[in-house]
């Protein structure tokens, strides 16, 4: 049996496999790809941003196709993988427009004589992607290092292969160059070869930390550049002065979009004593009138799971914390059907003890914590393994901001949950990884700084 499969989790039939790819195509792969970065060492970035512009319009007149591919392999609604689509294009369209200026020789002070650096390509990068966003995860790798001239190739998640096919596919047709990015059906022990092979010099990860200490201990190893983001437990700060309107908005979509699997969703919601009823209250209104069904109808709020098997994992996590004394304040009805859905719920009672304090619970469940002030807030969101995104409601935006300065995160979003666009960087501290996506900085993560400078006028 393949190792990729792709298997809609709304009915858990399969519909499609792959095979692991030959040593020979993985060669050939890496060939083309190197070659191709060599022939763009001799091209200016000016020369591929057109071509980009071309993929995100091709994407756009696929969108319909894209997302239902999207939704059958992992479960997403549909109206979320059209959205996810449009981010993907509007990505593209960002590094189209603003990569050639982000990519201009910075000049250096200094008194030793005209100084720069060239902003360079540096080969190949090997992109491991996961399930939740299958198109948006490779458009985030893909987009920045296509201006840059770095190829790519990727290895996506084992349940969304037909999902990595046609966005290959896509941008192929829509005139990129041959080995621009190549999918391959890696297995692991593959995987660790080509990170090995020295025409790769980047890896990019999003995943599991587990999977990312693997693989990046395979690039350390191998002396390779790495980016990771390996998820978090995102703390959802609610103060006292919360817009009642705001904070009903926010928290609709904080634990349900996507089926709470975001790495960045608020998965601890922490809350001053004064709204913590309210907070409770909400979130259980939220959540009751869900409808679950399948995800390419349109009147469908609740999606399942991405599969049968992260279903059990969340159910197994679950029952760990409530045995540890952690109580469920609301869990929505049975639901009658064969797919992977899991039925959202509200945990609460989880003290520092509880095997669910520092984890990340994958899926359309909320850890909701009272605390007495601002500082209890902020000491409680640092109480963890993980610093990746987080949220603080409050009217006093001043206040606000002085409250996300003190949370250890790499993203902080002030009345919102999360959000993406090609001109901000996305990336955490701790155990959410290292390196940044997007925006200029994740321009840069695979780009060769080559200082140059003229000494002539000191000789």
């Amino acid at each position: 049996m393949s190792r990729y499969q792709s298997i809609n989790p709304y009915t858990n039939k399969e519909f499609a496999n792959y095979d692991n790819p030959t040593t020979k195509q993985i060669d050939d792969a890496i060939n083309l790809a190197h070659a191709l970065y060599k022939k763009w060492r001799h091209e200016k970035p000016e020369t591929r941003t057109p071509i980009l512009h071309n993929i995100a319009d091709a994407f756009r007149k696929n969108e319909d196709k894209m997302a239902k591919m999207m939704t059958l392999e992992m479960g997403k609604l549909f109206s979320e993988a059209k959205g996810e689509v449009e981010i993907s294009a509007s990505i593209c369209d960002y590094y189209a427009e603003h990569g050639v200026e982000l990519l201009k020789p910075e000049p250096l002070k200094t008194k030793l004589g005209n100084a720069y650096y060239l902003k360079q390509a540096t080969g190949v990068v090997m992109a491991c992607e996961p399930w939740n966003f299958p198109l948006y995860q490779i458009i985030r790798v893909f987009a920045p290092n296509f201006i840059v001239g770095n190829p790519m190739l990727l290895k996506h998640a084992h349940n969304v292969p037909g999902c990595a096919a046609l966005a290959a596919k896509i941008i192929k047709r829509a005139g990129a160059p041959e080995g621009s990015l190549i999918n391959l059906y890696l297995s692991y022990g593959q995987l660790s070869d080509v990170i090995a092979d020295p025409r790769i010099q980047g890896v990019a990860l999003t995943g599991s930390e587990r999977g990312g200490s693997s693989v990046a201990e395979a690039a350390g190893k191998n002396l390779k550049k790495s980016t990771m983001e390996l998820g978090g437990n995102d703390a959802f700060i609610v103060l006292d002065d919360a817009d009642p309107e705001v904070l009903r908005k926010v928290l609709a979509g904080a634990r349900t979009y996507n089926a709470g699997q975001v790495c960045t969703s608020s998965k601890r919601i922490i809350v001053t004593k004064s709204r913590y009823d309210e907070v409770l209250h909400e979130l259980k209104t939220i959540f009751s009138g869900l409808k679950a069904g399948n995800p390419l109808k349109a009147d469908t709020t609740l999606a399942p799971m991405n599969s049968e098997r992260a279903k059990e994992k969340l159910g197994a996590q679950v029952k760990e914390a409530t045995d540890a004394g952690a109580k469920i304040f609301y869990q929505y009805p049975e639901i009658n059907s064969n797919g992977a859905f899991f039925r959202p719920l509200i945990l609460t009672n989880i003290d520092s003890k509880n095997p669910a304090f520092d984890k990340e619970l994958f899926g359309p469940v909320a850890e909701v914590f009272e605390v007495d002030d601002d500082d209890a807030a902020i000491e409680l969101a640092n109480n963890s393994s993980y610093g990746l995104g987080s949220s603080v409601i409050s009217k006093n935006i001043k206040h606000a901001q002085d409250v996300a300065a003190q949370i250890e995160t790499g993203m902080t979003v002030i009345n919102g949950s999360w959000i993406t666009a090609g001109e901000l960087p996305f990336g955490g501290v701790k155990k959410s990884g290292y390196g940044r996506e997007l925006s200029s900085l994740g321009l840069m993560a695979f780009v060769n700084e080559h200082l140059v400078i003229d000494v002539s006028k000191n000789n």
